[in-house]
């Protein structure tokens, strides 16, 4: 860790999901165990091998962007982001409506797996039902990826430089990650970063339909079970995410509430396969997260896995975990969020960054849902039945994805009072 880089804190949160689309709402139902995922109505459920999944209420998202004073664009995914984007700037105490009070510039760097699905579908229904006078002249700015991150920044005034970034299940929390390091080695003073997903028009979830990836049990409360000797495939959901991190200078500047704390960012590539997993690609970015955040794994109070409930997934983290941290991994605590939400894709990282973060608040983290008879290949130290308390104030959270992306922060909980006390800025 370079002793002179700047420390990075997290002053913001939004959430959109499938629970609900505040933290106390999101909080409270993952600590009464209830899940979010429900029978299909966005798609025909009948078409599908599986009829299940996470939904966001379209009725929240609208109710999210009233609330932060911001017209919906038309796109589920990118509604889902200036929602998720507008609450966490909001909740950084750095804009009021859609008037940014803080002096730009904030960069906007935002993943996702996808992209802006719904709008190119129903281009591409357009087109092959009426030809090129069927494509509206709109077309290319409202399916571009980076459609996403351009939204918001146009939305929000916001002028430091906007991307997206596209890395699979990762892709939130890459975005995160380079934002952590701008501000880290000092090419920002603040950051919006985070991811947003709509996997629910025809022809995205016909994909995945038809990969052979996602659990055919049709039971929405049952289905994901990350780590359970029976699962037998992912569950797919749709959200946004979005955080509002800064330097801890920057911060303190303004009187910022501050939630948590950045340690570091790792990441790696398998360079092996395009959907299969790799122990080595896996444990390599753990590691470099856990260099970049100066720590060894005996300080690691929670893991919040990837945990997908595929079967060659979840096996696949089990072993990179504990070739990584050794021996320690054996008493760290650890569970998958996607059993409440389903795989949020590229939003997944950062909606369960978010969920440690509240966790390392509060002292406690959620269990992993489903998991009534652990795999004996799965060989780490679960979170099940109830909610367990956090020993360390310092958590892991992994996302690895297609492509042999694989990414990981370090976070940990804010102590207001003896931070304050210790560190002059």
């Amino acid at each position: 860790m370079n002793e002179s880089a700047r420390r990075v804190v997290v002053t913001g949160t939004g959430l959109i999901t499938p629970l609900g689309s505040d933290e106390e709402t999101v909080w409270t139902a993952m600590m009464q165990k209830r899940c979010g995922i429900r029978r299909l109505t966005l798609v025909n459920p009948s078409d599908y091998k599986t009829p299940i999944g996470g939904e966001v209420e379209t009725d929240a998202i609208n109710a999210i962007l009233r609330q932060v004073g911001v017209e919906p664009v038309g796109d589920r995914t990118v509604d889902m982001a200036l929602a998720a984007a507008g609450a966490a700037l909001r909740a950084a105490g750095l804009s009021e409506s859609s008037k940014v009070m803080a002096p730009p510039p904030i960069p906007v760097i935002f993943g996702t797996g996808i992209g802006a699905s719904h709008s190119l579908y129903h281009a591409f229904e357009s087109f092959f039902q009426k030809g090129v006078r069927g494509l509206r002249p709109t077309s290319v700015p409202r399916c571009m990826a980076n459609a996403i991150s351009a939204q918001i920044s146009i939305t929000f005034r916001l002028t430091g430089a906007n991307y997206v970034i596209v890395s699979a299940c990762t892709s939130s929390t890459t975005a995160a990650g380079v934002a952590f390091r701008m501000i880290r080695d000092g090419y920002a003073e603040c950051v919006l970063c985070g991811g947003a997903d709509a996997v629910f028009d025809p022809f995205v979830y016909a994909g995945w339909n038809n990969l052979g990836v996602m659990s055919k049990n049709p039971d929405p409360l049952s289905a994901c079970r990350p780590f359970d000797s029976r699962r037998d495939g992912c569950v797919l959901g749709e959200g946004a995410g979005a955080l509002v991190i800064e330097s801890l200078h920057h911060a303190m500047a303004r009187g910022a509430r501050i939630r948590g704390e950045i340690l570091g960012y790792g990441e790696s590539s398998d360079a092996s396969h395009i959907t299969s997993p790799s122990v080595e690609g896996q444990a390599l970015a753990i590691r470099d997260a856990m260099s970049s955040a100066g720590i060894v794994p005996e300080q690691i109070g929670f893991i919040n896995a990837h945990g997908t409930a595929t079967r060659a997934n979840d096996e696949c983290e089990s072993k990179s975990i504990l070739a990584a941290l050794g021996p320690a991994a054996a008493s760290i605590p650890a569970a998958s969020n996607k059993s409440f939400f389903g795989h949020l894709l590229g939003a997944s990282g950062v909606v369960e960054s978010i969920v440690t973060l509240i966790g390392l608040e509060r002292g406690i983290m959620p269990p992993n849902l489903n998991l009534d008879d652990p795999d004996p290949s799965c060989n780490l130290c679960f979170v099940r039945g109830e909610a367990t308390k956090v020993k360390s104030p310092v958590a892991m959270k992994n996302s690895f994805g297609f492509g042999g992306n694989n990414a990981v922060l370090i976070l940990r909980a804010w102590e207001e009072t003896s931070e304050r006390q210790r560190h002059s800025y």
